[in-house]
């Protein structure tokens, strides 16, 4: 059975397909033959019987039967052609019958007629010349008193050709039409197989041309509203996302060569005058020396903090959040950007209104968020400004006093390595609004620039959270 089930399992789809519905049907089909035989059977048996128990032996047969039975030297009884085998049975289990007839054999059930126990039996027997008949024993009846007469019956026997001739021929008619059926179901599903896997086919042919050409534009025509359809809506999805994810990702690496480019630039140009006054002995001043390695330190820890960014970008969200996510005092949090701020912009007045706020994040992800947007208020504040800064009911408000952004530039401050024409000179990657979307996204929230009535820019984050830490928070 193990093999059978396992070979089945190692055909094509298609044919699985085409052999259970002929299965299937096989088994409908046998089970309506076999219960249609059996219904036949049942109603031929019944209609024999019905004719046993109608069919009446003439009293001038009964009484010459009689004559014979107590006389020395029976003779023949004429009879019609066809006619029943009648036989006389007595309680003792003796039998008297027309001389030529085929002997029936007597069973208990008549003997109980004959002793007066039962008034009728009816049950199939075979004759001692081999013949299958349908017996019927009666009790005799006196013509004249009408009374039973007891320890005497007489069986009426008929051959079963009748019920078993058309019994065959059915079983016949029915195992033909069954074998038909069959094989007409197993090309009915073969049909109905291939109808039904060709939008399958195509599928598999689309994956295959990807797979082989990486060519992840193609599409999959999506015909209907059911299994395979979906199927190819989600596979169309999937290519979609794919094709988003390389145009992203090659994108980025674009981005990311260019930004390069110039601090690597730089760097070479500086490290290069300083090797060509070593090569040639004539040194460079004093001061000129010392603004060359300042700006070659300037352009290292640009390099490094922008390769930072991009490993931060590269991470997966799952990688990025995973097991790492915990409650958060966002209240604290902010703290401690404060204090780096601060340290930063020494000159400027950084003024701080907390609410208790408890949010589910990834702790150095969500301070490094919070000291971006931090970084970008200091960084374009004048000297001597103010940056205001408010935690109320899960919302931080960062707003500074600086130029502002322009409203055609604000959809894309988000946006990588995006830097607006005027802060192209100042340092920086470009990646840190897009690093604060993210960790706050993941954060299940969402953040926004706009610029304030009265000058300079007003940066809202809002993440879900409570006023109060959850009881497992110590």
């Amino acid at each position: 059975m193990n093999k059978v089930v396992r070979l089945v399992r190692e055909l094509p789809l298609r044919s699985r397909l085409s052999l259970l519905t002929a299965a299937a049907v096989a088994f409908a089909v046998a089970a309506v033959s076999v219960t249609c035989w059996f219904i036949v059977r049942d109603q031929l048996y019944s209609q024999l019987g019905e004719q046993l128990r109608s069919e009446q032996v003439s009293p001038p047969l009964l009484q010459a039967m009689l004559r014979n039975c107590q006389s020395n030297d029976p003779q023949p009884i004429p009879q019609a052609p066809n006619s029943p085998i009648v036989t006389i049975l007595y309680s003792d289990g003796s039998t008297c019958l027309n001389p030529g007839s085929k002997t029936v054999p007597v069973q208990a059930s008549d003997l109980a007629v004959a002793k007066g126990t039962e008034p009728s039996a009816m049950h199939s027997a075979t004759t001692t010349s081999g013949m299958a008949v349908r017996v019927f024993t009666q009790q005799v009846v006196d013509r004249d008193t009408r009374q039973v007469q007891n320890g005497i019956a007489v069986s009426i026997a008929k051959p079963l050709d009748d019920v078993t001739k058309p019994l065959s021929s059915l079983a016949w008619i029915l195992l033909i039409v069954s074998g038909i059926g069959v094989v007409g179901a197993g090309a009915a599903g073969l049909w109905v197989a291939r109808a039904g896997l060709r939008p399958v086919d195509k599928l598999t042919e689309t994956v295959e041309h990807v797979a082989r050409t990486e060519d992840l534009t193609v599409r999959i025509p999506v015909e209907g509203n059911d299994e395979i359809a979906r199927l190819s809506e989600s596979f169309n999805s999937m290519t979609a996302s794919l094709a988003s994810s390389r145009e992203l990702q090659q994108q980025l690496i674009a981005d990311a060569g260019h930004e390069l480019r110039t601090p690597l630039t730089s760097l070479r140009t500086n490290i290069e005058l300083l090797t060509r006054s070593e090569e040639t002995g004539r040194p460079i001043p004093p001061a000129d020396r010392k603004a060359l390695l300042a700006s070659v330190t300037a352009q290292m820890t640009e390099l490094a903090a922008l390769i930072g960014d991009l490993q931060t970008l590269s991470r997966s969200d799952e990688a990025h959040a995973g097991d790492r996510v915990e409650v958060v005092a966002l209240q604290d949090t902010v703290e401690a950007a404060l204090r780096r701020a601060r340290l930063r912009g020494p000159e400027l007045t950084i003024t701080a209104d907390l609410e208790p706020w408890f949010v589910r994040a990834e702790h150095s992800a969500l301070e490094r968020a919070i000291v971006n947007i931090l970084d970008n208020a200091v960084k374009f504040s004048p000297p001597g400004g103010t940056v205001d800064v408010r935690l109320h009911a899960g919302e931080l408000s960062v707003r500074d006093h600086g130029p502002g952004i322009p409203t055609d530039e604000l959809p894309h401050v988000f946006d990588r390595f995006w830097r607006s024409p005027d802060a192209r000179a100042l340092p920086g990657s470009g990646l840190g609004l897009s690093i604060v979307a993210r960790t706050v996204q993941q954060a299940g929230g969402e953040v926004s620039l706009r610029p304030a009535e009265d000058g300079g820019t007003i940066a809202t984050v809002r993440l879900p959270g409570a006023p109060a830490a959850p009881p497992e928070l110590p």
